[in-house]
């Protein structure tokens, strides 16, 4: 791992940085941040100063202490979000191809007719049905988003299970969960962890989305996304407060999409 840290390029150690210093935000906000979350601290949509450091937002509430809080709930939500897909992506993709026959038809097609739905407003229309808590945004995104999972998943380990080695743990009497974890999973992982992190940008920016529009994370609990909508209004008299959180939603971003660039260019086995 230090031999790889060592050879990574610039942008991915920018893009490391970038990370870090989001995750030490979301981990100690609790200690970083100098008001409570939702406390009402000021004047509505104060400027900087050394009592509010990003000022304040459309009803007083300290915006940097709400962009440290943010980011502990967005970046949890988008992370707990993406592996409960990935996992019901990959479990399905590795059954697909290691049974195959009417198994890999019947769940193939399953995952084509959720796909057909233009995902937002698939998202969208459920979350108006169901209500937009916690629980039943994580479930919707986590389902809606196992349908890209499945694809790379199943056909990665297609290309596997024809492998000698498959061949020869299916001789020997191996069944086919033995075979999914010591023989597919270990070979796809390079592509899926790669995957992992763009499903996660995805997820990320998707829940900000909806978020934005009223059916993400709920008031008044800190969220990039929400904190966007929430001060919309203020571009209307020349105040910035919007751009703060839409910045920072664009800074973990663009650092994981570094960070997993790095890791296709490994998972490629390409040399420059």
């Amino acid at each position: 791992m230090f031999k790889l840290l060592r050879q990574s390029p610039i942008s991915a150690r920018f893009g490391m940085i970038m990370i870090v210093l989001t995750l030490i935000l979301a981990i100690f906000a609790p200690l970083i941040a100098p008001y409570e979350e939702t406390k009402v601290v000021g004047d509505v949509w104060e400027e900087f100063s050394s009592k509010f450091y990003l000022g304040t937002d459309h009803i007083g509430r300290d915006l940097f202490t709400r962009m440290v809080y943010g980011a502990r709930n967005t970046i949890a939500l988008a992370f707990f979000t993406t592996a409960m897909s990935f996992s019901l992506g990959v479990l399905f993709g590795f059954l697909a191809a290691s049974v195959g026959g009417w198994l890999e038809q019947i769940l193939s097609r399953v995952f084509d007719i959720l796909m057909a739905f233009p995902t937002l407003i698939f998202c969208l229309m459920i979350l108006s049905i169901v209500g937009a808590s916690i629980p039943n945004l994580i479930i919707t995104v986590a389902i809606l988003d196992s349908t890209r999972v499945y694809r790379l998943a199943r056909a990665v380990a297609m290309d596997i299970a024809v492998m000698e080695f498959v061949e020869a743990a299916r001789l020997r009497g191996e069944g086919n969960w033995w075979i999914m974890r010591h023989e597919l999973l270990p070979n796809a992982l390079p592509p899926l962890v790669a995957e992992f992190g763009l499903r996660f940008c995805f997820v990320f920016l998707f829940i900000a989305s909806l978020s934005f529009l009223g059916l993400g994370i709920q008031p008044p609990t800190a969220d990039w996304g929400g904190m966007v909508r929430e001060n919309a209004g203020a571009i209307t008299f020349g105040i910035y407060t919007p751009l703060f959180p839409a910045g920072a939603i664009a800074f973990l971003t663009v650092g994981v999409n570094l960070v997993v660039d790095w890791f296709l260019h490994i998972a490629s086995r390409l040399e420059d």
